[in-house]
């Protein structure tokens, strides 16, 4: 098997709240590997969200070690922390959080920019990505002209600008209704397996999860398979 895109090790993480202490996470190993689709599943409040946010580098765990394609991450230096986020993860959440005051073109743009492409890289890459995802007609469309589904969808695009190897995703489609939910999930699979991506999509929603590679379930703070 091809060398993990992602790997997690041992990885605990407690909240203290006031004399009570919570363990969200319980030494809490995962391997994801290039091409992989994986759904996290679990009841509200399980840790979900919090294995994700760690996943994605956005929290540190108070233990456990956390590789990208076979590299220690130096979780205690932000700015590295930040930088490895940019290069190497993609995220998608349930809500879009696209920036309102520009195009659907210039959300997808943005992050290739802050990432050091040039205007034109920037704009060939996300026409790309917009078009294969169907948009190809709402490029200047801002959000608030966008339906849910196209608003998304543009998120999914946003996510996959800088080339990730890895991609993120909690709740994709909890706010969109069955058909559209559908119709973004069939593209969101075609897009990462079609780029050989890992992809750890936490959800609710069954049908989705049985879609994926394998299913992990939280329980207990710890990782289940099945």
């Amino acid at each position: 098997m091809s060398e993990a895109a992602l790997e997690l090790r041992g990885v605990g993480r407690t909240f203290v709240q006031g004399d009570r202490k919570l363990e969200v996470l319980k030494d809490v190993s995962l391997a994801l590997h290039p091409g992989e689709l994986v759904a996290l599943v679990g009841p509200s409040g399980s840790g979900k969200s919090t294995l994700l946010y760690i996943a994605g580098l956005l929290e540190r765990p108070d233990r456990g070690e956390i590789l990208i394609e076979g590299k220690p991450c130096d979780l205690r230096n932000d700015a590295r922390r930040t930088a490895l986020r940019g290069q190497n993860l993609g995220f998608v959440y349930q809500f879009h959080h696209l920036l309102p005051e520009f195009s659907a073109l210039e959300n997808v743009e943005l992050p290739q920019l802050i990432a050091g492409k040039s205007k034109r890289q920037a704009r060939v890459r996300a026409r790309d990505l917009l078009s294969h995802l169907g948009l190809a007609e709402r490029l200047s469309h801002r959000p608030a002209r966008l339906s849910g589904g196209e608003q998304q969808r543009v998120a999914i695009a946003r996510a996959l600008a800088n080339q990730p190897a890895v991609l993120l995703a909690d709740e994709p489609t909890g706010n969109l209704d069955h058909d559209t939910a559908d119709e973004v999930v069939s593209q969101l699979l075609e897009q990462v397996r079609g780029r050989g991506l890992a992809a750890l999509i936490a959800t609710h929603n069954m049908e989705l999860a049985g879609r994926m590679d394998r299913i992990l379930r939280m329980q207990d703070g710890r990782l289940v398979e099945g």
